[in-house]
């Protein structure tokens, strides 16, 4: 994960959704309207219409991971297409960077998706007749560049992204996880602000995909973009997400911190969502760590407060003493316990959190 931290609220939003709708259907606005905004998927259906997103209300910013997620139909991709203007919104408005979304024309729109927005989707799209440099080059050149200057940013954009050697070879030749590295190769190519990803990797097997989640993060820590990543997979949105955002026909349902959709749901809907993840594999210590302690009661151990829980579990367990947890600077920012990582991994079990 990138940062963990929570948006910068005093800095502008690079994208901002105000009471977003996309209902599908011939008489949508009307009935929307007529609704007064109170969106009911049933009563919808019943009337011939389906909610794609009902009441979307949030802000991302600048070098924020949003993942959407929720199951097939939740929603999560219509409200990417809606951001990007690739599906218009019934109601609602949507900024970028304090621009109006909505209010643009075709020429202000495409001068958008040009310049600020890169997309990676499942189907990596790519041109079969042409090779991996010719692929990363082509919406340069659609962009108006010159043919030399478009093969040096693509062969910039081969290195990145770890081809080197297979810039000349055609899609058909490549792996489906080099195919996907071409995919974010040609939309990083354009430097896009924002980027939206729609499931980038759940076509590839188990293995590829934790290299290419590594990458995407690697990429990230590297360029801090601003980032919409769409996936229904929990484990992969809490391995990348700074904030997760969890819909259910139509309507986010909780966003927030990873820890704090997996330490506090806010709807049985999320703690289903929820009950399943092993905690100590995805949450880090800074999640569940308590206020600091005396010096008297400290032990010699430190851990980061970075630190995925299940790979300090053991030396704590084995401090009787509380554990100085540290920022990256090496300041003290709190403190941890043996009997606060057994709730952890074993449940409320009556153990007993002394004060060493």
């Amino acid at each position: 994960m990138s940062s963990q931290n929570a948006p910068d609220l005093a800095t502008k939003p690079v994208i901002k959704c105000d009471s977003v709708y996309k209902i599908f259907g011939e008489n949508a606005k009307k009935i929307l309207t007529q609704s007064n905004g109170q969106v009911d998927a049933k009563t919808f259906s019943n009337a011939g219409c389906v909610v794609g997103v009902n009441n979307a209300s949030f802000e991302v910013h600048k070098g924020e991971i949003l993942v959407v997620m929720g199951l097939s139909g939740s929603g999560k991709s219509t409200l990417l297409r809606c951001i990007s203007r690739l599906t218009a919104a019934t109601a609602g408005n949507i900024f970028i960077d304090g621009q109006d979304l909505l209010a643009m024309n075709s020429k202000q729109l495409i001068e958008l998706r040009r310049n600020k927005m890169g997309m990676v989707f499942q189907n990596f799209g790519l041109l079969p007749h042409k090779t991996v440099l010719e692929n990363i080059a082509f919406p340069l050149q659609v962009k108006g560049l010159g043919t030399q200057e478009s093969v040096n940013r693509a062969f910039e954009m081969v290195e990145l992204v770890g081809l080197d050697g297979r810039e000349n070879y055609f899609p058909r030749q490549l792996s489906g996880g080099q195919q996907q590295r071409v995919g974010i190769a040609r939309s990083l190519a354009v430097e896009p602000d924002i980027w939206f990803l729609d499931e980038p990797f759940s076509a590839l097997d188990p293995l590829i995909r934790k290299e290419m989640q590594d990458e995407f993060l690697r990429l990230q820590g590297v360029l801090n973009k601003t980032i919409l990543f769409v996936t229904h997979d929990f484990n992969e949105a809490l391995r990348l997400a700074d904030r997760i955002a969890i819909m259910k026909d139509g309507v986010i349902e909780q966003l927030d911190t990873p820890a704090n959709i997996v330490l506090k749901p806010a709807t049985e809907y999320v703690r289903k969502f929820t009950e399943e993840v092993p905690r100590e594999k995805v949450l880090k210590i800074g999640a569940v760590m308590d206020p600091a302690v005396d010096a008297s009661k400290l032990g010699s151990l430190k851990v980061s407060q970075d630190a995925i829980i299940q790979t300090v579990a053991e030396a704590i367990l084995t401090e009787p003493k509380h554990v100085e947890v540290v920022n990256e600077a090496g300041d003290v920012v709190g403190s941890i316990h043996a009997g606060k990582v057994i709730k952890m991994l074993f449940g409320n079990v009556n153990s007993s959190e002394n004060d060493g």
